[in-house]
Order: C-alpha cells, then sequence, then structure tokens
C-alpha cells in the first residue's frame, strides 16, 4: 500500500511538472480563462488532457511509432501545428485589444447595454459554445504536436513497463537542472493514474487561478490574453520554421 501511494504521489507531481511550464496549450488555457471564464478555460485544458489520452491509447498499442517513421507526415504535422498558433495568436491579439474579459467587451458605466425595458444585460456568464470553443483550439493545437507523439513514445509508455524513469528531468525548460533529483520505478498503473491527475489537477487550478486575479486586477485580462498571443505567435513561427526545413 506504501508503495502504492507513493507511485500515484509520484506520477501526481510529474503530471503537474509537465503540465505548469508555459507554451503553447498554457497559452490557450489562459486566454480562454481571463476572456471567458474557468469553465472555458478549463474546457480547453480538458483539450490537451483528451489529447494526451489518446496520444497514450495509440502509443501503447503502437500506431503512433508510425509517425516517427514517417519524416514527410511528421514535417506536415509541424506545419499544421504552427498555422495553428499563429491563427489563434492572431484572435488573442484581438481580444486583447478589446479589452474583453469573461465574455463581456469592456465598457464605461454610461456605456453599459440594456435591453428594451431598460434591465442590464447580464453577459457574465459564457455560452456553452464558448467553452467548446476552447476544447477543440486545444485539442487541435495538441494533436498536431508530433513533440508529444515523441514524449509517449520515448517517456509516457514506460511509465507501464518495469524499469526506472528519471521524472523531473523531462520537466521542459528546467529538466536537466534537475536530473537524478527523482527517479522511481516504473511498472505500476498508479503512477500513470497519477500523472493525468496531476494534468487534471493544473487543468481546473490553472484557470481558477487566473480568474481570481482577473477580478482583482482591472488589465489582467488583456494582459493575459496579449501574453499568450505572443506565446502562441512565438511557437507558431518556430513551428512553421521546423516544417519549412525539413521539407527543404
Amino acid at each position: 500500500m506504501p508503495s502504492l501511494v507513493a507511485s500515484l504521489a509520484v506520477g501526481t507531481v510529474f503530471g503537474l511538472a509537465l503540465a505548469a511550464p508555459p507554451g503553447p496549450m498554457n497559452a490557450v488555457i489562459a486566454q480562454e480563462s481571463v476572456v471567458r471564464g474557468w469553465r472555458a478555460g478549463a474546457s480547453a485544458g480538458m483539450g490537451a488532457f483528451t489529447a494526451d489520452a489518446t496520444f497514450f491509447v495509440l502509443a501503447a498499442v503502437g500506431v503512433v511509432e508510425f509517425v516517427e517513421t514517417a519524416p514527410t507526415l511528421k514535417a506536415a504535422m509541424v506545419a499544421a501545428g504552427g498555422v495553428l498558433m499563429l491563427y489563434f495568436a492572431y484572435g488573442a491579439f484581438a481580444e486583447a485589444r478589446a479589452g474583453t474579459a469573461f465574455g463581456v467587451e469592456r465598457t464605461t458605466d454610461s456605456e453599459t447595454p440594456a435591453s428594451d425595458g431598460d434591465e442590464p444585460i447580464d453577459d457574465s456568464v459564457p455560452d456553452v459554445g464558448d467553452d467548446q470553443r476552447g476544447f477543440t483550439k486545444a485539442f487541435a493545437l495538441a494533436i498536431t504536436n508530433p513533440y508529444q507523439i515523441v514524449f509517449w513514445l520515448t517517456v509516457g509508455v514506460r511509465m507501464l513497463r518495469p524499469g526506472t524513469i528519471d521524472v523531473l528531468s523531462h520537466a521542459p525548460y528546467v529538466g536537466g537542472a534537475l536530473d537524478g533529483v527523482l527517479v522511481v520505478t516504473t511498472g505500476s498503473p498508479a503512477l500513470l493514474v497519477g500523472f493525468f491527475l496531476g494534468i487534471l489537477l493544473w487543468v481546473a487550478g490553472f484557470p481558477a487561478t487566473l480568474v481570481a486575479a482577473g477580478k482583482r486586477v482591472d488589465d489582467f485580462a488583456p494582459a493575459v490574453a496579449g501574453t499568450s498571443a505572443v506565446v502562441l505567435a512565438g511557437f507558431g513561427v518556430v513551428f512553421v520554421a521546423d516544417a519549412v526545413g525539413a521539407f527543404l
């Protein structure tokens, strides 16, 4: 039982370590959270989560190995992902300029929209379609990202095979500095369950934190949307450049 609990805890840390660093997925989650609210941000996170779960299943049965043996397909996926990032970056930039927050364009008190009966209109609750849009955006970005396929081929599937894994060494950006800090024994399903649990904790907690901060700082939402646009545009340019280099 102690080893089961330990594997679950380590897996959770692993999931959080991979989900937390800045990147295209978190840029989409942040944009959806501050513009349309927690539910939309969490829905975007679930889009990325669903893509990871899909990759895990495909990697476990050996399907995604085909991508690694097909450089043209891999380059096409990189190009598609880059174009999508640039497209979503444009949308985030437009929302940042509009100064929107939780689905409502910022207005002065004198410009508050009203109904025919002069009653204020409550636009604070986003439509279900807004939530679905965030899910679709994040899923589309994740499912066209061949680097996530590489992760599941090289690291993810190993969590179910007997052996060891240096958990924190695979954390984006800081992994090299954390080599050897947390080496765990693999082969326990609890490790994989904990991994996905860690991602879900981030999916729920990150949007909640952003929404709470946005309610206290007037210019928070446009700033986050603008930052998300820059992050998406930067990764989009890198992806497109990589794809062009591969085709050439």
